[in-house]
């Protein structure tokens, strides 16, 4: 790679790794909206909601939209993230994964996409823009080392 696109790409990461955050979540989040309050489509597109302590939707939707804003913000995120991820690969394995092999085939591509980018989030961490940082100053950063850096011998 070129130096000044390498340059630039250094420059531009953590800010296109806070995008990826805040577009994730908040993607995330509407999907949660949708299915608790009926607003974007609602529930399955349908304009209507799950019903309340309904098993697993209710609570799949209240990880959706809390996971999703808490990651959107960068607040509690690793946690946040975890749990996001693992709530997407319960949805893959017991609503998608029976009825055929591939994503494609069982409509399962968003649970599958959703898992691994909140996996990817859980271990990179909140990035730039996080109010993670805000109120826990460098201590994430310090914790999560870049691709650039060198992790620091104990």
């Amino acid at each position: 790679m070129s130096a000044p696109l390498t340059s630039f790409t250094q420059r531009s990461a953590p800010h296109a790794h806070a995008l990826f955050r805040i577009v994730v979540g908040l993607l995330f989040a509407c999907h949660g909206a949708s299915s608790l309050f009926g607003v974007l489509g609602g529930a399955m597109g349908q304009g209507g909601t799950v019903p309340t302590g309904a098993w697993p939707g209710w609570y799949a939707a209240v990880i959706q939209l809390a996971g999703g804003l808490l990651v959107m913000l960068g607040l509690g995120t690793r946690p946040a993230a975890f749990i996001s991820s693992g709530s997407m690969a319960y949805a893959y394995f017991s609503a998608h994964q029976g009825s055929a092999l591939w994503p494609i085939q069982n409509g399962g591509e968003a649970s599958a996409m959703f898992c691994w980018a909140f996996l990817l989030i859980f271990f990179i961490g909140p990035g730039s823009w996080a109010l993670d940082r805000v109120f826990f100053g460098e201590r994430e950063q310090a914790q999560a080392p870049t691709a650039h850096q060198e992790p620091s011998a104990a």
